[in-house]
């Protein structure tokens, strides 16, 4: 039993340290611009400032810090709660 819980709380550990490690913009996707803007909380590709650090750490939907690929020439006709989507950091 003391075995089963180490073990799962060193996989825990690793899985952590994994997804820090990660931590960075999502790889380039070509076909898609990056729109700002959009993505819902713990869904952005990278950040562009202020309460976010990289890929999957925005904590707010539709931040304007913070971009999500999507496909090339789509971004300014999405429509979010919060407005359209932008090619620039709003």
């Amino acid at each position: 039993m003391k075995a089963a819980l180490s073990a799962a709380l060193a996989g825990s550990m690793a899985l952590a340290l994994a997804s820090a490690a990660k931590a960075g913009p999502a790889p380039a996707q070509p076909g898609a611009d990056k729109c700002y803007g959009i993505a819902l909380a713990g869904k952005n590709d990278c950040a562009a400032g202020a309460g976010t650090t990289c890929a999957g750490t925005s904590t707010i939907d539709y931040n304007p810090h913070a971009w999500k690929y999507v496909k090339k020439g789509t971004c300014e006709g999405i429509m979010t709660p919060k407005g359209h989507g932008s090619l620039t950091q709003m």
